[in-house]
């Protein structure tokens, strides 16, 4: 066990910090991996091993470097998007609250959250260390928008950095690079995000560059032809990644009717016509002080933040009209897009999930868990603790599978997204709908404490760093309406036990109505009478 006298020692002099950083690290992972599969690991070890990559991260103080990115903008992934109260009435036996047993999870940073006169929020965890991230999250995305001006939300991201009403495009690219700073941008069915990573001294100039591109952009007619144009090619991008499209058909297709049917980068025809009206219509209407959060994680004083949120958005406006989003409702959905050029066939299957704030999301949680995923170029093979995997890996017509849960406000899905050979579709389909049923039916004690064990490490060895933090805080302010800290999660987590997760698998999964999408050589693909009688 490494202990805080022992790390300097251990990664030697700073021009090789790195390699021993990765051989520490490649070491406690390869504990966790080995304990995993034995049955041999405990929760505690969770909680142990996200103490020591947190104290290797304190022990190292980098040196500062210039980082400038430009034309800034991501795409999530479709199995990160969304934000997610359920229609399903809420099961009180869910609802007990147990006390973390980690004082490690009880001794990491608080979350502050301060609300201002306007509905603003401001939100920060202060880790102590050089660096900061800090962030705008905003109530908006693909599902606040409309038929006429789908894509609207998406369009504003690309205009972001394009020159404001006090800085030029160069400008605001040199200010970013001369503080050795990065900004970004994202969007999603429910949220639009714009964050800078930077150094604590120069928390207060991000936060104003931020206020800058979202209350002053200049919005130029030109700049928007120019990124019309990028916009479509992102489009033809996307369109050759069969993820991006199985999802997006997944979801048109799931929740036919609603705002969540709609697509982030909006239709064709849409992206041709927006003019500057919709752009100025859309910040006028949603960027407003209760639809916002100005997040900041690392070296981050909450006074001074709130200091900042006040000076920089303190005149925004409340909200003064309903916005209320329209409700997402899932229906059964079977989308078969046969293209004889392709030698795979790529798809997902899946059915109504939970929403963000529903009890039954941790115990899907869990199960998306022991389902897993699995890719045969990871080599993992029959000995991964998924059964699923275990069966799969046996097929060499199956090249990977990975399950996700997608939440939203009202709803979710959860599935297995998958690609296989033509000859391989019977086998995954088999596979998967056992695997629904075995989780209602023959999961067993073993199994769910290993789940759970492997849930709490991957969450938080997701939040190692600023970026993810600040990241998690503010999407769970728009979500929750507060942060839930690690020890109030661990302490979830660890309430679930093997019956819960089967009532919670019997509701989601057996008999159910289901949705899929499969592109590709889809000759043996089976009825949806057949699925259907699978899962019954």
């Amino acid at each position: 066990m490494l202990n805080e006298a022992s790390i300097p020692l251990a990664i030697g002099y700073r021009n090789s910090v790195h390699i021993h950083l990765y051989l520490i690290t490649y070491a406690l992972f390869e504990r966790v991996f080995t304990s995993l599969i034995d049955d041999t690991y405990r929760l505690a070890d969770s909680v142990a091993l996200f103490q020591q990559c947190v104290l290797i991260e304190r022990c190292l103080i980098p040196p500062k470097v210039t980082i400038m990115q430009k034309g800034i903008r991501s795409l999530s992934g479709h199995l990160l998007r969304g934000a997610g109260v359920h229609s399903r009435i809420p099961h009180l036996r869910r609802a007990t609250s147990v006390a973390s047993k980690s004082p490690v999870l009880l001794n990491m940073p608080e979350t502050h959250v301060t609300t201002i006169t306007n509905g603003f929020r401001i939100a920060s965890e202060n880790s102590r260390i050089p660096t900061a991230t800090v962030g705008i999250w905003i109530d908006a995305g693909s599902r606040y928008e409309d038929d006429h001006n789908n894509g609207v939300a998406h369009f504003l991201e690309h205009m972001a950095f394009k020159g404001t009403l006090t800085r030029s495009q160069t400008q605001l690219e040199l200010e970013v690079e001369n503080m050795g700073a990065h900004l970004n941008a994202y969007t999603s069915r429910e949220q639009t995000v714009y964050y800078a990573k930077c150094f604590s001294e120069d928390l207060e100039h991000s936060v104003e560059i931020l206020a800058d591109i979202l209350r002053k952009s200049q919005l130029r007619n030109i700049e928007i032809e120019r990124e019309r144009g990028v916009i479509l090619r992102e489009m033809q991008e996307v369109e050759q990644n069969l993820q991006e499209v199985v999802f997006d058909h997944l979801h048109a297709g799931a929740f036919r009717g609603t705002s969540l049917a709609r697509t982030i980068l909006g239709p064709v025809e849409n992206i041709n016509s927006i003019q500057r009206k919709d752009l100025v219509e859309y910040i006028e209407e949603h960027y407003r002080g209760p639809r916002m959060v100005l997040a900041g994680a690392g070296g981050v004083e909450h006074d001074h933040l709130v200091e900042l949120g006040n000076k920089y958005f303190g005149d925004l406006k409340t909200v003064d009209k309903d916005l209320a989003i329209e409700p997402g409702r899932f229906v059964p959905s079977y989308q078969d897009i046969r293209d004889e050029g392709m030698s795979m066939v790529f798809g997902a299957l899946a059915v109504e999930g939970a929403s963000w704030t529903h009890p039954d999301n941790i115990p899907l949680m869990v199960a998306n868990t022991l389902i897993g995923q699995w890719d045969r170029t990871h080599g993992a093979g029959i000995n991964a603790p998924s059964r699923l995997a275990q069966t799969l890996g046996l097929n060499a017509r199956v090249q990977s599978f990975q399950a996700f849960n997608t939440c939203y406000k009202d709803t979710g899905l959860v599935g297995v997204y998958f690609v296989c050979e033509e000859s391989g579709v019977m086998p995954v389909v088999d596979a998967i709908t056992q695997q629904w049923i075995d989780l209602c039916d023959n999961i067993t004690d073993e199994e769910v404490e290993r789940g759970k064990r492997t849930l709490l490490t991957n969450i938080l060895l997701m939040l190692d760093g600023s970026t993810p933090i600040c990241e998690d805080i503010g999407r769970q302010l728009l979500c929750y309406g507060r942060r839930i800290q690690a020890h109030e999660l661990e302490a979830r987590i660890s309430a679930i036990d093997t019956q819960t997760i089967r009532e919670v698998s019997s509701h989601v999964f057996r008999n159910r109505p289901f949705a899929y999408t499969v592109v590709g050589r889809t000759h043996e693909w089976p009825s949806s009478e057949y699925i259907a009688a699978r899962l019954g």
